[in-house]
């Protein structure tokens, strides 16, 4: 038996419902948009990361660890990040990779029985996508993925099983696509075209779906 597995609360006879943590990609430096990095692009009057954000909380994720990477202490001054915990990545422009390892690290210790990992330039992904990928959660070798018209996308849910297999082969731009390949009859999509929109913010032109 798995020692993340599920507890019972013994003064109610309840499950508790298992710890679904949001890791939130946020280090980018936006290198097709002249350098701007991507959680201090504005969206409705505030940077971007900050909607991020809320989007896992509104999808009952908890705790929310924000990887920063590209401009971090500006990004610490300008965004209002509180009751997050935010780790810095010293090696952002590495790619992804990278930014993944880190927050898996951070969640080392939690208790959280699995990641749920969004991307902070995807706005057109709101808090009903993430719930519906959060909500397929069953075990700690879960592994679920947002899917848009049977695509793979984001956000993507990681059991804390698998955390070490996808630190140990997410490397550059990859991200855990390495372990998505290799467990492909794991995976578990969940469609979510019908509520979101996944397209992301990476050249001057995709600002205008900031507006």
């Amino acid at each position: 038996m798995s020692s993340h597995a599920d507890h019972t609360d013994h003064t109610t006879g309840q499950t508790a419902s298992p710890v679904i943590a949001g890791l939130l990609l946020a280090a980018g430096g936006g290198r097709r948009l002249g350098g701007r990095p991507k959680a201090l692009l504005p969206y409705r009057g505030r940077p971007l990361v900050e909607n991020a954000v809320r989007v896992l909380r509104e999808a009952g994720c908890g705790p929310v660890h924000v990887v920063l990477g590209a401009s971090a202490s500006e990004v610490r001054e300008r965004a209002d990040l509180a009751g997050c915990v935010v780790v810095v990545n010293p090696d952002w422009a590495e790619g992804m990779g990278s930014s993944l390892r880190v927050g898996l690290a951070s969640l080392a210790g939690t208790g959280a029985r699995a990641a749920l990992v969004s991307l902070v330039d995807q706005p057109g992904i709101g808090a009903a996508a993430v719930a519906r990928v959060r909500e397929a959660y069953r075990s700690p070798a879960s592994l679920v993925a947002a899917a848009y018209d049977g695509e793979r996308g984001h956000p993507v849910l990681f059991g804390a099983d698998r955390w070490a297999d996808i630190a140990a082969t997410a490397t550059g731009d990859k991200g855990a696509r390495v372990h998505l390949t290799r467990h492909a009859d794991e995976l578990m999509l969940v469609e979510c075209a019908d509520i979101a929109e996944a397209y992301d913010i990476d050249t001057p032109p995709d600002l205008a779906r900031l507006l």
